[in-house]
């Protein structure tokens, strides 16, 4: 798959499901053994131990995904997202996901940019 289709169908299956918080489809986007940094101060994990507890902290989420800057088998993808949470709280937040494709358009590396506003 190439890198450009791997990357809008990445973005297009994150803004989707993480809206309706369906974390099968987005956690299908990633090979075996992908690596997966939240944070830049965060330890790497696997892509199910951090989206299906994510997802199911929150309530709701409203997000939106920018069009993929891509290069080799890399994309760099800009997002936003208001999200309420169980406990109450909301949170807003702007990110890059870098991330990094094999030849069947599965993500093998991501690595998360973001800040609360």
């Amino acid at each position: 798959m190439d890198t450009r289709e791997a990357a809008s169908r990445w973005r297009e299956t994150w803004e989707r499901c993480w809206r309706t918080h369906e974390p099968e489809e987005i956690v299908a986007l990633y090979a075996e053994g992908a690596l997966f940094q939240s944070h830049p101060f965060r330890d790497a994990q696997s892509p199910r131990e951090y989206i299906e507890p994510t997802l199911a902290d929150e309530t709701s989420a409203q997000c939106e995904f920018g069009e993929a800057i891509v290069d080799g088998d890399r994309a760099a993808v800009e997002w936003r997202a208001e999200t309420k949470l169980r406990d109450g709280g909301a949170e807003e937040l702007a990110g890059v996901s870098l991330l990094r494709f094999d030849p069947a358009g599965l993500v093998v590396e991501q690595r998360d940019f973001w800040t609360l506003g």
